[in-house]
């Protein structure tokens, strides 16, 4: 399939699912007839502006992108990448113009047009460099379009830092609901840990939903964009599991620069935060240099004192099993159980280099365990946080039926996790904004330190 630019541009799906229609959003639905006309009409719709002093000269903001956001593939003090999909000619001047701290000139920055596989659109790509960590920067797109915010991260955690994350999302109105939450708590940015509309590496339509309906919502205070994290799921993937990465066209052709060649990375912000980023099989094999990978990146980071690492499948299920399933005829294998490989290579080094958090997802349900060491309760043990319903939801096991357990619910959920001196609250939301569980986790320099559970 080939979709066209004007295909493009009027919006590729419905905004109604279930009934329930939310205006301006791209959500599946029944409707797409309606749903289009009503894009259409929104994407014809001129947003206000602000023009600042020594700004581009802007005629009218008519260039307003449907799937920009902004992401990090390298320091998250000192740049910024600004993304969206488009068609050629949409704009005359496709450059990012950008301005903030003491400096007022506007600078411009080209943009790198990289395709995007299967169809005729672009990704467009900027990444700014050389910024002031803790400084707001506003930004516009060529001469016509209207004026946008980011923020640096700072270079030391003086204040409080907090973020989002959460999984599994697609693109359906629960989705939505989580987006306009996550914004609401104003987070630095947001970690989504892979599925994340359900395109399954073939549905374009499907990914450009997702990027609409993120890009549309995820602004907080004052109109600043929020940067987006993610690790990759099974639903990014053609397959799924060990597949090559042609296999996963939407997700690498928008996040190759922090997964140039692996499906596995870091993300450190100044000496206060590490990001640890994992395939859970998708594209990279979880044994193997993965495992010897993350043994390195661990080490390096003991003395740090947040490492949360985030990747897709659990290696502690809130729904599925993680018993082996035995072979049900002669000449086939018994299948594995949910999180095995994790458990043999991966939690052995979260357990060695004690990682605070591990964020995980995939299972569609709500769930916090008790801190872990070699799968038994323990104070100074590792968390781990998901289990993915951003937008999909299952009924998962009770406390009292898995031993690790130390809650669990069906409930859409985001998790919002406020890092503040030496302390660590992590704190689950569902789609109304309500509290629903709080957690919490303390330093563990080379595990020294006991954390109360």
């Amino acid at each position: 399939m080939q979709p066209t630019r004007r295909r493009f541009l009027a919006g590729s799906l419905a905004a109604a699912l279930g009934g329930v229609v939310i205006p301006g959003y791209h959500v599946l639905g029944a409707d797409a007839k309606a749903a289009k006309a009503k894009d259409k009409e929104k994407d014809t719709e001129k947003p206000p502006t602000t023009k600042p002093s020594s700004s581009p000269s802007v005629e009218d903001a008519t260039f307003v992108p449907t799937t920009l956001f902004l992401t990090w593939f390298r320091d998250p003090t000192t740049t910024m990448v600004v993304q969206w999909v488009g068609t050629a000619g949409e704009t005359s001047d496709a450059r990012v113009y950008y301005a903030g701290g003491k400096d007022k000139l506007w600078h411009a920055q080209p943009t790198i047009a990289r395709p995007y596989p299967t169809t005729d659109f672009k990704v467009y790509r900027a990444e700014l460099s050389g910024l002031v960590p803790g400084t707001e920067y506003q930004f516009r797109i060529g001469k016509s379009s209207p004026t946008w915010k980011f923020k640096t991260m700072p270079a030391k955690a003086t204040d409080t830092v907090t973020f989002i994350s959460g999984g599994d999302c697609g693109v359906n109105p629960h989705a939505v609901a989580n987006n306009v939450q996550a914004a609401r708590q104003d987070p630095a940015f947001a970690l989504i840990g892979g599925d994340l509309g359900y395109d399954n590496g073939r549905s374009v339509e499907v990914s450009l939903a997702f990027l609409r309906n993120y890009s549309r919502t995820m602004a907080a205070r004052e109109g600043r964009l929020i940067p987006m994290v993610t690790c990759i799921g099974n639903h990014e993937v053609d397959g799924g599991y060990d597949k090559p990465r042609a296999k996963a066209p939407f997700f690498y052709a928008l996040f190759d620069g922090l997964y140039p060649e692996t499906g596995h990375a870091t993300l450190d912000f100044g000496d206060y935060l590490s990001l640890v980023l994992l395939d859970t099989g998708h594209t990279t094999r979880i044994d193997g240099a993965q495992t010897s990978w993350l043994e390195k990146v661990l080490r390096e980071r003991q003395d740090h004192p947040n490492v949360f690492v985030a990747n897709h499948v659990p290696a502690y299920p809130s729904y599925r099993k993680m018993a082996t399933t035995p072979a049900t005829q002669p000449g086939v294998s018994p299948k594995a159980g949910t999180g095995a490989l994790q458990r043999e290579h991966w939690c052995p080094l979260f357990d060695r280099y004690r990682v605070p958090v591990v964020l995980e997802h995939h299972d569609h349900t709500f769930k916090r365990t008790k801190p872990l060491i070699d799968g038994m309760a323990r104070d100074d043990g590792v968390l781990y946080l998901g289990d993915g319903s951003w937008g999909r939801l299952r009924n998962p096991s009770a406390p009292d039926k898995l031993t690790f357990l130390a809650k669990s619910s069906r409930d859409y959920h985001l998790s919002l996790h406020r890092l503040e001196g030496e302390e660590r609250f992590h704190i689950a939301l569902d789609e109304f904004g309500r509290v629903m569980d709080v957690g919490r986790s303390g330093q563990r320099k080379r595990g020294a330190v006991a954390v109360p559970g």
